[in-house]
C-alpha cells in the first residue's frame, strides 16, 4: 500500500505537468483535523483546470494513479444531473488499497463549493489561503422551535407507516420507512443533544459515526439496539426502542432549550402503535 508521501507526491507531479491544471487541492478527512486516521481513509482530490473536456475525453490518463480494481464516473451516472462541463470525477479503487476521489473542476465550480482544504499546487494564485482546516462548517447546529417541532412531528407521524407494513407482514417496506423516515430523526434529535451539551462547537460525523464519542454508552448502546434483522418481532421491538429514546432525549433537549415539545402527539403515536402492533391478523377494523 503506497504511503501519503507518495500518493500526495504523484497528484502534485501530475499538476505540475499538465499546463491544463492551474491548482490542486485536497479535501475531506484527510485534512480534517477532528477526523480519525486509518488505512481506509480516501485521497479526495480537485484539480482546477481551464477545460474539463480533454480528462472526458481520453480516460486513459488516469492510468497513471495506479492499477484499479474497479471504479466510478458519476457524472455519468443516468440517476443523477451533471455539469460535466464544469465538473467530472473519477472514484478510484486500486489494487493497493488505495481510494482516490479525483474530479476536475472549472475555477468557479470548484471554489464555490469550498469548505474543508488544503492546497497542493497553486499555479496562478487562486487560492486565498492555502488552507482551510477547521471543521466548523460540519458543527452540529443549534435548531430553531420549528425545525424541533417538525422533526418530532415527521418521527411520529411516520410510525404508522412503520405500523401498517409489520401488520401486513410488509418487513421490507416497513424497514425503508424506519432507515429512510424514521431512523434520520432519531439521530438527528441524539445529535442535537450532543449539541446542546457541547455548546454546539462539534460534529457527529457523517452517519453520526461520531456520536460513540459523545453519548454515554447506555443511550449509544440503546440507538444501535434500533437496528435488527427483518423480522417482524425483532422490527416492533427495535421500533419501540426508537419510540423509548427519542421521546426521552426530545423530552430533554427540549427542555434545555425552552421549546415545545407536543406530549400529546407523542402519546397518541405510541397508543396507535401498540393498538395495531396486538391487532390481529384477519382484523376487518382497525378500531
Amino acid at each position: 500500500m503506497r504511503s501519503e508521501k507518495e500518493m500526495l507526491s504523484l497528484i502534485i507531479n501530475t499538476a505540475e505537468t499538465d499546463s491544463n491544471i492551474r491548482a490542486a487541492y485536497l479535501e475531506g478527512s484527510r485534512v480534517n483535523p477532528d477526523a480519525e486516521k486509518d488505512i481506509f481513509q480516501d485521497y479526495d482530490v480537485v484539480y482546477i483546470v481551464r477545460n474539463t473536456a480533454p480528462y472526458i475525453a481520453d480516460k486513459s490518463w488516469i492510468d497513471r494513479f495506479g492499477e484499479r480494481l474497479y471504479i466510478q464516473y458519476p457524472e455519468d451516472s443516468v440517476y443523477f444531473e451533471s455539469d460535466k462541463e464544469n465538473n467530472y470525477g473519477w472514484l478510484m479503487q486500486f489494487k493497493d488499497g488505495i481510494r482516490l476521489d479525483l474530479h476536475v473542476c472549472a475555477k468557479e465550480y470548484a471554489l464555490k463549493s469550498l469548505d474543508l482544504y488544503k492546497v497542493l499546487i497553486d499555479k496562478d494564485g487562486i487560492f486565498e489561503k492555502t488552507e482551510m482546516l477547521n471543521d466548523e462548517v460540519f458543527h452540529i447546529k443549534r435548531p430553531e422551535q420549528a425545525h424541533f417541532s417538525c422533526t418530532c412531528n415527521e418521527f411520529w407521524w411516520c410510525l404508522n407507516n412503520a405500523a401498517k407494513g409489520l401488520w401486513r407482514n410488509e418487513p421490507e417496506y416497513a424497514l425503508e420507512m424506519i432507515d429512510f423516515y424514521i431512523r434520520p430523526m432519531l439521530r438527528r434529535m441524539l445529535e442535537w443533544k450532543i449539541g446542546a451539551e457541547y455548546d454546539f462547537s462539534v460534529s457527529a460525523g457523517k452517519s453520526g459515526k461520531y456520536m460513540k464519542r459523545y453519548l454515554p454508552e447506555k443511550i449509544r448502546g440503546r440507538y444501535l439496539a434500533t437496528y435488527s434483522r427483518a423480522d417482524i418481532k425483532e422490527i416492533w421491538e427495535s421500533v419501540f426502542t426508537m419510540c423509548g429514546l427519542f421521546h426521552e432525549t426530545a423530552a430533554e433537549f427540549g427542555q434545555k432549550l425552552n421549546f415545545v415539545y407536543d406530549y400529546k402527539e407523542a402519546e397518541n403515536s405510541l397508543k396507535y402503535l401498540e393498538h395495531v402492533r396486538y391487532l390481529p391478523a384477519d382484523a376487518k377494523e382497525i378500531y
